[in-house]
Formats: C-alpha cells, sequence, structure tokens
C-alpha cells in the first residue's frame, strides 16, 4: 500500500523451557559456589573438607566451561547442583557428625548417622542420569536395551573406584583419614558403600529415564535417532 511502512518481523518470547535452560544453570552455579564457601568457611577438617568436595571443586569449572560446546539437560544441571550441596555438607561436617543425621539416628533409634549412607544413595542416584546423557549422546546407546544396565554398572564401577580411593587415602593418613571414611565402626561400610550405590543408580534409571529422554530431545541441535 502506498505510504505503509514495512513492520519489522514481530520477535516471538522465548519460551519457559528455554528460558530456564538459560538462566537456570547461571543460577544454580552461583547457588553451589556459595553452597561451598560456607562448607569450607571454618570446616571440622581442611583436609577432609579437601577430599570430600574436590569432586566439585574439579566439575563445577569443567561444566561451565563446556556448557556452550556441550549444554546439560535441566534435569541433570539440578540433580549435580544437588550433589554438589550434599558433599558440601559432608564436608563442612564430616559424614559422620552432620547434625540432621544425628537427629534421624536419635529420632528412629539408628546404631549410626545415616548421612553417609545417603550421601552414598546420591552417588549412583545423580551420576546415573549423567552417564546415561554421555551414553545417549555420544554413543550408538540411545534406546538400546543396553543404556540401563551398562549406566547402573558404570556408576557401580565408580562407586568401587571411590572405595578404593577410600583405602588409599586410609594408607597414607591412617588415623587421620577416620573422619573421611565415616565408617563409624561398621566392618561392613565398604560393601554399604557400593550396595547404597547400586540402589541409587537403579532408581534413578527406574523413575527418571523417561522425563530425562523428554530433556534429551528438547536440547538445541538434538539429532541422535533411537534405535
Amino acid at each position: 500500500m502506498p505510504g505503509s511502512v514495512l513492520a519489522p518481523p514481530a520477535r516471538h518470547p522465548a519460551s519457559p523451557e528455554r528460558a530456564a535452560r538459560l538462566t537456570l544453570p547461571a543460577a544454580l552455579v552461583v547457588v553451589v559456589v556459595a553452597g561451598m564457601a560456607l562448607s569450607a568457611w571454618h570446616a571440622h577438617d581442611g583436609t577432609t573438607w579437601l577430599l570430600e568436595t574436590v569432586w566439585v571443586i574439579v566439575g563445577l569449572p569443567v561444566v561451565v566451561l563446556s556448557r556452550r560446546r556441550f549444554p546439560l539437560t535441566t534435569l541433570l544441571y539440578c540433580l549435580l547442583a544437588a550433589h554438589a550441596l550434599v558433599l558440601a555438607v559432608g564436608g563442612h561436617y564430616t559424614y559422620a557428625q552432620v547434625p540432621l543425621g544425628d537427629w534421624v539416628r536419635d529420632t528412629f533409634g539408628l546404631d549410626r548417622n545415616p548421612y553417609d549412607r545417603f550421601g552414598h544413595l546420591m552417588q549412583g542416584f545423580v551420576p546415573a542420569v549423567l552417564v546415561r546423557e554421555l551414553l545417549s549422546r555420544t554413543s550408538p546407546l540411545r534406546g538400546s536395551r543396553w543404556l540401563a544396565p551398562l549406566t547402573v554398572c558404570a556408576c557401580l564401577a565408580f562407586s568401587a573406584l571411590f572405595e578404593m580411593f577410600e583405602w588409599a587415602a586410609a594408607v597414607i593418613g591412617g588415623h587421620g583419614a577416620d573422619a573421611f571414611l565415616a565408617t563409624q565402626g561398621d566392618v561392613w561400610d565398604t560393601q554399604w558403600d557400593m550396595f547404597c550405590a547400586l540402589i541409587g543408580a537403579s532408581v534413578s534409571v527406574l523413575v527418571l529415564s523417561r522425563a530425562h529422554d523428554r530433556q534429551l530431545d528438547a536440547l538445541p541441535g538434538a539429532g541422535t535417532a533411537r534405535h
């Protein structure tokens, strides 16, 4: 039409899912950094704190630096942040002396502070989603019947590796590593730790796989075909 002005194309507002993918990881980084700072402040033992939280110290920069090239699902970001906070609490108090665990022990008449068991459940529950995501996106296993068992096996292998790490700390540090080991006098603590990780990984795969697949499909550039 004469005299009409060509209007610029309207910009569609970002979807809530896309907005969450952009803002949530940054917010979670702030929460984790704040939690780590509080955890380090007047920690029960500096060496124990470092041994318990080293996974966060190493993993957080890796996740942040790889975010543009290899963004993770929102589910995995949230789980990693939750696991980081669990490690931070355990590092601050030591797993055998977390006050919430003491309350649970006294309330339910348990023989030990159960926070260590909870930590090892998380050691299987969260890495299961991480392993599942990496295998789904970098291997032909997406949609394969082998994805679930291999994910659980990888988590159990990591748990066993962590127990060897604890064993090495005990050999090197002697009684000084008792707070890190958190065995609380249980001769079967190593086996219980690995069993808890196995349960955590199995529950994670059973409960979260469907929601995880939906988020994998929604990732930018997701094009991995299901087999």
